[in-house]
């Protein structure tokens, strides 16, 4: 089969790592992005400038968009100079941005008129094993037709792809709910952490706990040190996880699904974005906790094991490893952690055990809204545990649910140690007021 013809407009860094991968495999790659600098590296590796979406999409088997906002996707694809204007007859729109989907939906029937196929087919990082390594997973909505014309360009971006609907706004689905484990446990491990640093537990100490214990998840393995570095990891804005926590609520609205820890994370992440830049490391969510308490959250001469931290310049190593369901990931990143020696104090033991608990219990609730809102939008069973296996990475509760116990009796515990006694927890508080009504 010979190898599409590719359009790639917006070079961010997923962008930039997708075209690296197709240049690699013997792509040809035309790209545009609003700005110019952005597609310095990808240009020096071989990909094709153009100076505008329609001109980018001449000639183009496939035109894919990866853009942070639905209003970006509309005028690079419906502008005066849009791409659907470029497009020969034939040819396949995909559109990898997290988007709303009844945007989505408008450009795929202006589209149509044009004989164009159009998907939506929304990107899984697995957080920044995803991106580094084309560790990706797509779900993938819309035209059959540009799915299977697509497929062997998708298994060259990335590690794997499912179908999910002719219907597109379906994929879109399955990413927001996905998302949102991402961005509950990214709040309550903020909140943790704060509590550990004024009970006087070493932060690096219950990283490595929480990594051996069934609190672990793909926040706390890869995303903590981008706290603890200050760097609130380069690899994607604040603005794109406002806009993402908007849109799942908006959804669950739509689809009559509750929600209501979703709903106080909703909140937590729209307080950072009306208080801090659009453009700032989506991280930033948890200097608001910094704030609340005045006290940070560093590490003193730590520095995140990642390009996306404070050393820029971090190569990942050529070593990695791959667990039972084939995810990647590099050393110093492993499949399981020991857990640390103990803590010569036993109240502070009990913490940090307490706190573990109760982050696998709330892993495993927000799993359940996010269940619902795939049940409600009529996504199979099966196919839900596949788009959560491979958009989360690692996640001690989802990765052994037949096992976990879920123990409400941790809400009782938490509630008793009285940590609002002396630190300040917006998120937590509401959790626990909401668990127990």
């Amino acid at each position: 089969m010979t190898k599409q013809k590719i359009a790639y407009i917006g070079t961010g860094a997923m962008g930039k790592q997708h075209i690296y991968k197709l240049l690699k495999d013997g792509y040809q790659v035309q790209v545009y992005d609003k700005y110019p600098e952005a597609a310095k590296t990808v240009i020096a590796a071989g990909a094709v400038w153009k100076d505008s979406p329609k001109e980018v999409a001449q000639g183009a088997d496939l035109v894919i968009t990866n853009l942070p906002l639905p209003h970006h996707v509309l005028e690079n694809m419906l502008g005066e100079t849009g791409a659907v204007e470029g497009m020969r007859p034939g040819a396949t729109w995909m559109d990898f941005s997290t988007t709303d989907y009844h945007n989505t939906q408008h450009i795929a029937k202006e589209a149509a008129k044009k004989g164009l196929f159009s998907l939506e087919s929304p990107v899984s990082n697995l957080s920044h094993m995803g991106v580094d390594f084309c560790n990706a997973s797509f779900y993938v909505s819309g035209d059959r037709e540009g799915y299977d014309l697509s497929k062997e360009t998708l298994d060259a971006i990335g590690k794997i792809s499912f179908f999910v609907s002719n219907t597109i706004g379906e994929a879109q689905t399955v990413k927001l709910l996905t998302n949102l484990l991402f961005y509950t446990a990214m709040v309550t491990a903020g909140e943790v952490y704060m509590i550990c640093k004024v009970y006087g537990i070493p932060l690096l100490w219950m990283w490595d706990y929480i990594r051996a214990s069934q609190g672990n998840s793909f926040v706390t393995e890869q995303v903590s040190p981008f706290i603890f570095d200050g760097s609130y990891d380069y690899s994607c804005s604040l603005e794109i996880t406002v806009k993402d926590t908007d849109l799942t609520v908006k959804l669950a609205d739509e689809l009559n699904v509750p929600l209501p820890l979703g709903r106080i994370v909703e909140e937590r992440y729209r307080e950072a974005g009306q208080k801090y830049d659009a453009h700032d490391n989506h991280v930033k969510v948890t200097k608001l906790i910094e704030e609340d308490n005045n006290l940070d959250l560093r590490v003193p001469d730590f520095t995140a094991s990642s390009p996306y931290g404070l050393d820029r310049s971090y190569v990942h190593s050529e070593e990695r490893v791959t667990d039972s369901f084939g995810r990647i990931k590099p050393l110093p990143y492993q499949l399981e952690y020991t857990a640390p020696e103990p803590l010569k104090d036993e109240n502070l033991m009990d913490i940090a055990q307490s706190l573990t608990d109760f982050m696998a219990y709330i892993n495993y609730l927000i799993l359940g809204e996010a269940n619902q809102l795939g049940k409600n939008m009529g996504l199979t069973d099966e196919l839900l545990v596949d788009v959560i296996r491979w958009s989360c990475g690692t996640s001690w509760v989802f990765d052994n649910i037949d096992a976990y116990q879920p123990h409400p009796e941790i809400v009782e515990k938490i509630k008793s140690l009285d940590f609002g006694s002396k630190v300040k927890l917006p998120v937590i508080k509401k959790f626990l007021a909401y668990l127990s009504i």
